[in-house]
């Protein structure tokens, strides 16, 4: 019997999920986008707050955004980016590839556009594997319609809801707030003095946006070192902030600067509001629990969340991890019982801990990202990814650390599996 798979989401990981679902004989995908077309995140629009539906805007996507990853990285393994010179792409460069992708695999005729899952909860029933009840809201005449799928993947993306972190006295702070979510472009900081809190890679990279146009951008952040690179005149780093006034902040180095605008970029939150309690899913200090291998719901295994590792290369990862766990839903791999899986989750975060990484971090792969795809390629019975996605990578965070105004000029070859050539 043909066993339907759900999908939340037609970004990227969905679109890798119903790919490899529906090439799987024996299963089908079903997808719900609550957009009119593919791609999540890399959908720009130029509006924020909500959208014509009431629904808050899902895309932190900025007008002038290009990759902070080489696109010889970034490619799903089974479907190369058309040759170009370039190698950092501009964001329409990625969506584009991302319809191809959908249009090259036949996806459309599983996507349910302009559908909200609503409720998403296990059915009742004695025997295992656990089966699901979808409710789905279509927005467009707002029926709800239920569905029952033998397995899911959760693919709803995690850059969507802002992290705002509390500060002491912000209340106070006449200035405008802001957070990275809702950047589009910089005009609106034209001659204004500007605190950016977080040097992730969307503070780093908004702010030499913002710097061709403010009086003062302050990159306020607490990591071990200051930026290695060589950064706009008007743009200072600063440790983070302790607190605000009414005309501006006070640092952790003791100093003190008038602002006009705080803009957080402070990363985003792990939300599933449409996860019932029965599902056995909680989010506590920025981890996903009880994932085994950061993917699999440990309470009901035939659940899996794809993309939640940051730090990483997503569209490999994705490929990998979607492979894997439709190997589980077919019983192609056994997984562990539930006391082993979840032994396997305490020696993951003990690891965590012993090496001084703060809990909050725990899905943050960096480095880790390789031998995690490889075990779980190893697991699958799938190819390994090629070495050079490594050795460029690592190449590539070296030059962005020292070279973070020019290091997307570089352009790059593949020339074997270990090696790749730096044209310019």
């Amino acid at each position: 019997m043909m066993k339907v798979v759900g999908v939340i989401g037609a970004g990227a990981a969905g679109l890798c999920a119903a790919h490899h679902i529906s090439a799987t004989p024996g299963m089908t995908p079903v997808v719900w986008e609550k957009a009119a077309k593919v791609g999540g995140t890399w959908v720009y629009t130029p509006q924020v707050g909500k959208d014509e539906h009431g629904l808050p805007i899902f895309s932190s996507m900025y007008k002038n955004l290009k990759t902070n990853l080489p696109k010889e990285v970034m490619q799903f393994p089974d479907f190369p980016f058309p040759e170009q010179e370039e190698s950092f792409l501009h964001h329409t460069d990625v969506l584009g590839y991302l319809e191809d992708y959908a249009k090259h695999y036949e996806l459309h005729q599983y996507i349910k556009f302009g559908c909200n899952v609503e409720e998403v909860k296990p059915v009742e029933q004695d025997e295992e594997p656990t089966s699901w009840s979808v409710t789905v809201k279509d927005l467009e005449d707002s029926t709800t319609t239920t569905t029952v799928c033998d397995a899911i993947f959760v693919c709803n993306g995690h850059y969507s809801v802002p992290k705002i972190p509390s500060i002491k006295d912000i209340e106070k702070f006449h200035g405008r707030q802001t957070h990275s979510h809702d950047y589009r472009e910089p005009e609106p900081f034209k001659g204004e003095r500007v605190v950016m809190l977080g040097a992730g890679p969307s503070g780093l990279d908004i702010s030499l946006e913002v710097a061709a146009v403010a009086k003062e951008v302050i990159l306020s952040h607490n990591h071990p070192i200051q930026i290695p690179s060589e950064l706009p005149a008007n743009v200072r780093q600063t440790r983070g902030i302790v607190a605000a006034h009414e005309n501006g902040f006070i640092f952790g180095d003791g100093s003190r600067a008038e602002a006009d605008v705080l803009m957080y970029c402070t990363g985003y939150e792990y939300t599933f509001p449409f996860l019932s309690e029965k599902c056995g899913v909680t989010v506590e200090d920025s981890i996903v629990k009880p994932l085994y291998k950061h993917i699999i719901n440990v309470n009901h295994p035939t659940m899996a969340f794809i993309g939640i590792p940051s730090q990483i290369v997503p569209f490999p990862l994705f490929d990998i991890q979607v492979q894997y766990f439709i190997k589980t839903v077919k019983q192609d791999i056994a997984l562990p019982n539930k006391t082993t899986m979840e032994q396997s989750i305490q020696a993951a975060f003990a690891d965590h801990w012993n090496k001084g990484q703060a809990t909050r971090h725990f899905h943050k792969l960096g480095k880790k990202q390789w031998n995690y795809n490889n075990d779980l390629a190893a697991l699958a019975g799938i190819p390994p990814l090629p070495p050079y996605n490594e050795n460029l990578y690592d190449f590539v965070s070296q030059h962005r650390k020292k070279e973070l105004m020019y290091y997307k000029n570089m352009s790059f070859k593949i020339t074997g599996p270990d090696t790749f050539q730096h044209l310019k």
